[in-house]
């Protein structure tokens, strides 16, 4: 059931990582550039689902808050 949960959490938000990368490579944004790699390769390294929700979380809500 953990590595269930991990890996539908993984493909989520590797897709929200995706929309990010391609947003901040057309509109030239540094940051949801940055996000949208990172949301796609931190995954790998979360061995928790907790760990990953939370880490996951912030990464998703980075871009709202710093606009640059």
């Amino acid at each position: 059931m953990d590595s269930a949960s991990i890996i539908a959490w993984s493909v989520l938000f590797g897709g929200i990582g995706i929309g990010y990368l391609t947003y901040g490579r057309r509109k030239k944004a540094v940051v949801p550039l940055c996000i949208g790699l990172s949301l796609l390769v931190f995954p790998y390294f979360m061995s928790s689902v907790s760990m990953l929700l939370i880490v996951g979380a912030i990464l998703v809500a980075i871009p709202y808050f710093i606009k640059i």
